[in-house]
This record gives C-alpha cells, structure tokens and sequence, in this order.
C-alpha cells in the first residue's frame, strides 16, 4: 500500500519539473544562440553584380576570422520583397542577415497598400553601412551631351522616351518621376528587376534613359556606350566632380540619395546584435573597405541603430509625400 502514494508524489514532483522547465524551453527556442564560425547568408533582393554585392564582399573579408564566412544570397523578385519576406521568417540566431535598401525599407511603406511587412516592427536594424546618389546615364546614341541639351530632347519626344529604374517604388524609378515633374518632361517609367539588367540594355540600346547609382554609372562609363549627365545629391558629386548635380542645374526639387543597412530578424537576441553591430562596424571603417565603397560610388557610414531608425522615419515621410505628389501607387 505505501508504494502507491509514494509514485504518485514522485509522478507528481516530476510534472511539476516539467512546468518549471517549460518557459526555459520556450525561451531556448526564442533567444537562438549565435555560432561564431557558422555562416551568415546574407539575403540581397536584387540579382548578382551590383554594389549591394560589392558592399557585402568588402565587409565579408573583415570580418571572415571574428564571425565566420558572410554568404551572399541573392533573392531578386518583387523589387527585393521577396529577400525582405523571407529575412522575417527565418530564425533569429543571427545566421540571416538583410541587406535592406532605402527603397525596400522607407519607400514601400507608401507605395503598397498591402505590404507584407512592417520595416520597423519585424526586423533589428544592425547598421547603416554605406550611403549612395544616383545618376543620370543615357546611351551613346541618344543625340544629346549635357543636362540641358537632354531636357530640350526630351521634351521634343513627348511620351515616346522611355526610362529604366532598378525597380518600381525605388529610389533610381522616383529620380525619373521627380525630373518629369520639375522639368516638364513625360518620360515612360519602365521598371527592371535590378540593376544589372537594366545597366545591359542602357548599354545595349534597348532603353534611352536610366537612372543609375554613381558606382553603377562609373562601372559603365569604360564601355564607352553610354554618356552620364549629371547626379542627384544636392551638391557635386566628389566622386563625380565634373558633373553637375539636377540642383545646381536649376531643379532644387531632384535631389535623391540612398543607403544600404543590415537588419536581422525580429527576436534575433540583444547580444547577438550587438556582436554584429560590432564587427561590420570595424569592417566599414577599414581602410581597404572605405576605399573600396568609395571607388564603388558609395560613402561609408557605419551609423548605429538609433540613428538608422531616425533615418528610417524621416526617409518615410518624405517619399511618402513625394509619391502623393505624382500620384503613385505600386501594384500589390
């Protein structure tokens, strides 16, 4: 008889240990450790060979011994929504990373009305890495050598000139729309699904106009078939110089310039941002790295979390007010 009682008491303390250890549980599962030496993948949402891929390689090779091997993967497809998607989903171990944009992170927001993700509320902003302005670049054959001459040819084609971007809803597709605006010109957006498509048929004659990174505007040039008119920060560039910027040329409206940050998904641990944050902080401040940004069209920045956000929230409301005012809505 005393055998009874005393398996149950035992049945019992061993339930109750089962409780007690269930939040720890859960909680393992929450907070993924992160691994030194494992690889990060990196998920960029355009195609391979543009300066999203040149950014990550550069930070890749500072950080190879502290963290592990940085692995580009990239998700092109619904203007980089597919490389955002499938970031939020994945585990919060800091072994997938994302490569977000000013477009991906701070212009859709207004642009789809039904966006499948929240920039600020499901993603950790890690660091604000590099800082970019675009370009204007026309084929070799379009009969024009300045900014003015273009504006002059351009207004004489009406609707028959065409425009490429790098993507609907981004940064290179509103440059177009802000200078058919100021300048009066009725130029047809046509969207690509990256840059480097877009630089082949520039190059190739396919489309007239596109409206480029300078980094992406200077990867071109040596080919000789295409001619860069000026450049979209409110200054010259000094990368460049020669060029005027749209506002010295009278437009003070066209002024675009853009970035590429890190994030991790939501829940991803504080310490684990933290040693991220860390290393791709020094890897942006290396020499051979700042160098290799800068002659790739892009500054280094290296801002921090707070200050990415702030950046974030400022960027949002100005796109958005800019595509209330040409009337844009991306189609979901």
């Amino acid at each position: 008889m005393p055998l009874i009682p005393d398996l149950n008491r035992r049945h019992a303390l061993a339930a109750l240990g089962g409780l007690a250890l269930a939040p720890v549980a859960s909680l393992a599962r929450t907070e993924q450790p992160f691994t030194p030496g494992q690889p990060i993948k990196v998920l960029i949402g355009v195609p391979a060979g543009g300066t999203q891929d040149v950014l990550t390689r550069a930070i890749a090779q500072q950080v190879r011994e502290s963290l592990g091997p940085l692995i580009i993967d990239n998700r092109s497809g619904a203007a980089g929504r597919i490389a955002v998607e499938a970031v939020k989903t994945a585990p919060p171990d800091g072994h997938t990373l994302l490569l977000g944009t000013a477009g991906m992170m701070t212009m859709f927001p207004g642009a789809y009305r039904n966006l499948s993700y929240d920039p600020i509320k499901d993603f950790v902003p890690i660091i604000n890495a590099a800082r970019f302005e675009l370009a204007l670049v026309v084929n070799k054959d379009v009969p024009v050598n300045t900014l003015a001459e273009f504006i002059a040819w351009a207004k004489a084609q009406g609707d028959k000139v065409s425009f490429a971007s790098y993507g609907a809803g981004t940064p290179s597709h509103f440059l177009g729309e802000m200078l058919n605006r100021a300048a009066g010109l009725k130029m047809v957006h046509v969207p690509y699904r990256g840059s480097t498509p877009a630089r082949q048929d520039v190059m190739g004659g396919s489309v007239p106009v596109y409206f480029d990174t300078i980094g992406g505007a200077q990867q071109m040039l040596p080919s000789g078939r295409v001619k860069v008119l000026a450049t979209s920060g409110e200054k010259r560039s000094p990368l460049m110089p020669n060029l005027p910027s749209f506002v010295e040329a009278g437009y003070e409206d066209v002024v675009a310039t853009a970035w590429f940050a890190y994030y991790a998904p939501l829940k991803t641990p504080p310490a684990t941002i933290e040693k991220l944050r860390a290393e791709f902080t020094r890897a942006v401040n290396a020499r051979e790295v700042r160098q290799q940004l800068l002659q790739n069209g892009m500054y280094p920045i290296a801002d921090g979390s707070e200050a990415l956000l702030k950046t974030m929230r400022e960027d949002t409301a100005r796109w958005t007010a800019i595509m209330k005012a040409v009337n844009f809505q991306a189609n979901d």
